[in-house]
């Protein structure tokens, strides 16, 4: 989110008032925003090389010699586009798996 952006993100507790500094999917139509923000991000690599789906974000590599150079083009658009990811969330050099864990 746009520090600009987030006093517009502002509420009121007992505790104080306090906004967001990264866009909670809690917000209406914050999917969907984040989606279409996505799909203008990676327009060229998705379905080829990046798969999303809501706020997962998947590099796929056909052959191993490739993976450093796809991710790195990921990082580089994440730079470019002011994205963070967090380190604890990330999983590296997985050779497969599911990508939707369905409940």
């Amino acid at each position: 989110m746009a520090p600009k952006d987030e006093e517009l993100t502002a509420f009121r507790t007992p505790k104080g008032i306090y906004c967001y500094k990264v866009m909670p999917f809690g917000l209406s139509y914050a999917d969907a925003t984040y989606q279409r923000a996505m799909q203008h991000i990676f327009d060229d690599f998705l379905h080829k090389n990046v798969e999303c789906y809501v706020d997962d974000l998947v590099v796929k590599s056909r052959k191993r010699g490739d993976h450093l150079k796809d991710l790195r083009i990921v990082f580089e658009l994440l730079r470019r586009y002011q994205l963070r990811m967090n380190p604890l969330k990330c999983t590296f050099r997985v050779t497969s798996g599911s990508f939707i864990v369905r409940h």
